[in-house]
């Protein structure tokens, strides 16, 4: 294919006339077309090969049973919200096999990026890192033990409150993170692989605005 990007368009167009003079079949590659047809096309053009329909996934499935056992109830959030439910496992699967390679889980490596992408001097006090991080922890304490242990991070006080305490990136992890972050990077434009650009900001902004109508905590920041 990408032998033909650089055909003259004239040619190819006469190519394609010619190909369609020949076959009933629609061309290889049509004119695009306008407003919800091309939006329509766009959700077809997502699904993957081979009959697949949404309606055949996990989820999908369910989302039957619950019709046929349940038709007085409207269950068709479970074909957003279960799927969110089940991709978590598999979106965390993927990363921590990226991670693996490093001995880092998704936890200790967010820890450390949420650090590095801080700014010098890399260091946060345990409730804005807390604030910061895309999960919550309970244990949050508990990991960076972990990571202190394994010289990836330091806890001191700190300078301008002598009661409050400072997680500061060493710099051991400062090189064991950047290390990691381009494979952690690519392992998420992976799992988007099946989207193009336009497809996965769209999938972005609908998936901010269900994160924010029921968590405004998760929003922008006051003032």
């Amino acid at each position: 294919m990408l032998q033909r990007t650089n055909w003259d368009r004239t040619g190819a167009n006469k190519a394609e006339k010619s190909s369609m003079k020949h076959t009933n079949e629609p061309s290889a590659l049509p004119a695009p077309q306008k407003g919800a047809a091309t939006r329509q096309s766009k959700v077809h053009a997502i699904l993957p090969p081979s009959g697949y329909a949404v309606e055949d996934d996990l989820v999908g499935r369910g989302i039957k049973q619950w019709k046929a056992e349940r038709p007085d109830l409207d269950s068709t959030g479970k074909a957003v919200v279960g799927r969110l439910l089940r991709l978590e496992e598999v979106v965390l699967r993927s990363i921590n096999a990226v991670l693996q390679p490093y001995g880092l889980k998704y936890q200790e490596y967010a820890v450390l990026a949420t650090l590095r992408v801080s700014g010098a001097p890399y260091r946060l006090s345990p409730s804005l890192l807390q604030a910061t991080l895309l999960f919550t922890s309970g244990g949050l304490s508990n990991l960076l033990k972990r990571l202190e242990r394994e010289g990836l991070i330091k806890r001191s006080t700190d300078p301008r409150d002598g009661r409050g305490v400072q997680v500061r990136l060493t710099a051991k992890g400062h090189r064991l993170v950047d290390e990691a972050m381009p494979k952690h990077a690519a392992a998420e434009l992976h799992l988007l692989r099946m989207f193009d650009a336009e497809q996965r900001e769209t999938l972005a902004r609908l998936l901010s605005v269900m994160m924010v109508g029921n968590a405004p905590e998760l929003g922008p920041e006051p003032g």
